[in-house]
């Protein structure tokens, strides 16, 4: 608690004892428009997985070198997110979204102008600095905007933006790329981006006229949370378990369960429908039981993970299979932001930079542990094998997170927490 500009503000686990009983049956708009930028900024994250021969040719460079696109634009992302939080500290936050969307499109201009490798590489980092800001704010200004009461649906839908570009946005950009050309596609991100300018600025309200000056220092206490990295670390280890299989799925799919190429990318739209439904669903779940949602996902995409391992030879199942990995594999995600958020104090922003890092990372690392797997005797099947151990990995912080915010509520706080409930008996 705190007496700062004689004001008491009781801690949140007692101002959501009423809110997440009777959570809004609607949304607000401004979680839509922001899931629109998400939209836009999970297109161009994996659009150029499509249009790499395209890049390359152009170029002149090998398909292998013109991957670096790609990777450079994850390494801005784990960079990014935090660096921008904290050097955009004192702005409004409508004013870092609009900005942060001013520079993406920016960068998508430079690349679609672009004739050196280098100068594409230069463009796609700041690209990828922008969407860490841009997402790291919108997580919050979506909480916030909905509520404690459906702070995690609101996070569900944001994200749900992102895996409807893998299902939409993405295919769509690289079939008009190869109708006008690798170039098109930044072309249209770039108008469609500016359009999202004036939706935000319309849309996002004004940050509070009196509000608690923040510093630097206030943001970094933030780093002593225990629980805050408890929930990066599930961050880190539930995405690393599932995208380290999925970006190895194709060659398990067409060299051990037989399926035939071109089927490939069906297999992959099912993965995709599968973790838009997950963000949404997981997002409703995680406004009523979190530390429930986050362990059970963990526990099913560890069982999944397995299953892939042992019936990969089997088309059908597979199938099935990758289909569900998408829902419980990214599932916990949005309530794992909202923890983080959460966990961060007063520095919600960082706290929700740090997720975007952590998801980031996780990816990295696990995609690279698994491209040595496949090298090994463990064939296509490797990669599957590290994402389970990866997954299981979930278990340990999810857990302790459950843990810890059960002795919370045995103590003084949790007295509190049951005070104001006997206050409210309406609200329980």
């Amino acid at each position: 608690m705190t007496t700062r500009g004689g004001t008491l503000h009781a801690p949140a686990d007692v101002r959501d004892v009423g809110d997440r009983e009777n959570p809004p049956t609607r949304l607000p708009l401004v979680v839509y428009v922001l899931a629109l930028g998400t939209f836009l900024m999970g297109t161009t994250e994996f659009v150029v997985a499509g249009l790499l021969p395209e890049i390359a040719g152009d170029v002149r460079i090998s398909v292998a070198r013109a991957g670096l696109l790609i990777t450079v634009f994850a390494v801005g992302m784990i960079v990014g997110a935090p660096l921008m939080a904290m050097l955009t500290l004192r702005l409004p936050r409508r004013s870092t979204l609009v900005l942060a969307l001013g520079v993406f499109a920016a960068g998508h201009v430079v690349v679609a102008l672009g004739t050196g490798f280098a100068v594409l590489l230069a463009a796609r980092f700041l690209t990828a600095l922008a969407t860490g800001a841009f997402w790291a704010v919108a997580n919050v200004v979506a909480s916030r905007a909905a509520g404690p009461a459906a702070g995690s649906r609101a996070l569900g839908v944001v994200g749900a933006g992102a895996m409807l570009a893998n299902v939409v946005g993405v295919p769509l950009g690289a079939f008009a790329g190869q109708l006008m050309g690798w170039r098109g596609p930044f072309w249209a991100l770039a108008a469609l981006v500016v359009a999202a300018m004036a939706l935000i600025g319309r849309h996002v309200p004004r940050d509070a006229s009196v509000h608690e000056a923040v510093s630097v220092r206030t943001e970094l206490s933030a780093l002593r949370s225990g629980r805050l990295w408890l929930a990066l670390a599930a961050c880190a280890t539930t995405t690393g378990g599932v995208l380290s299989t999925y970006t190895y799925v194709s060659p398990l799919l067409t060299d051990r369960a037989q399926l035939a190429a071109g089927l490939v990318p069906l297999v992959l739209g099912g993965f995709g429908v599968g973790a838009l439904a997950g963000f949404l669903v997981g997002g409703r779940l995680g406004d009523h039981r979190p530390y429930a949602t986050t362990i059970v996902a963990a526990a099913a995409t560890t069982v999944l993970l397995a299953a892939i391992c042992l019936l990969s030879g089997y088309a059908a199942p597979t199938i099935a299979l990758v289909a569900l990995l998408g829902l419980f594999g990214l599932g916990a995600n949005p309530v794992l932001i909202s923890l983080g958020v959460r966990f961060a104090g007063r520095a919600p922003t960082l706290g929700s930079a740090l997720t975007v890092s952590a998801f980031n990372l996780g990816t990295a690392v696990g995609s690279w542990i698994a491209g040595l797997a496949l090298g090994s005797p463990l064939g296509v099947t490797g990669p599957a094998a590290v994402g389970t151990a990866i997954a299981a990995l979930t278990l340990i912080p999810t857990i302790a997170i459950a843990v810890v915010q059960r002795r919370r509520s045995a103590g003084p706080t949790g007295a509190v927490v049951a005070r104001a409930a006997a206050a409210h008996p309406e609200n329980t």
